[in-house]
């Protein structure tokens, strides 16, 4: 079995050191939907929701989520990331969230791009459970992540 970063010898919750790794550019792309009644999902498409246009809230909660993911999971690094792009798009009856996070830095922007997806659906959730009680949040997932020397 593949020895786990983030428990020290004692199993005890670490941080990872990542100050010998190189700065490199990096990219994570995820993915997640949110599945709503018809009646909710053309509330959504014709901006009728009483809270708001649904889909923008949305991606700035997801944009802003990214931004304070290591507030949010104990042992994520901060990062200065340099973009941060969430959309939010109607389906036939569902909201797809889309994410890419980028930063030039030490370790990965995975755990941002899956954060900013799940802060947009939940905010979905939160701006229509007033019409809709049978929502269900699923198939939140990391589609990509890469890294490469500092030039794009």
């Amino acid at each position: 079995m593949k020895k786990l970063s983030h428990i020290d010898r004692d199993g005890r919750p670490i941080m990872v050191d990542v100050s010998n790794k190189k700065n490199l550019y990096r990219v994570a792309k995820a993915r997640g939907r949110i599945k709503l009644s018809t009646s909710t999902v053309k509330l959504i498409a014709d901006n009728r929701m009483e809270k708001g246009n649904v889909l923008t809230v949305a991606e700035l909660a997801g944009i802003n989520a990214a931004k304070r993911t290591f507030e949010l999971i104990p042992l994520c690094h901060p990062l200065a990331l340099t973009k941060v792009g969430v959309k939010a798009f109607v389906g036939n009856d569902d909201v797809v969230v889309t994410s890419e996070v980028a930063c030039v830095g030490q370790t990965g922007v995975e755990m941002e791009a899956l954060t900013a997806v799940g802060i947009a659906l939940l905010t979905v959730y939160d701006m229509c459970k007033a019409v809709d009680k049978n929502m269900i949040i699923n198939e939140v997932v990391l589609l990509e992540k890469h890294k490469k020397n500092q030039s794009k």
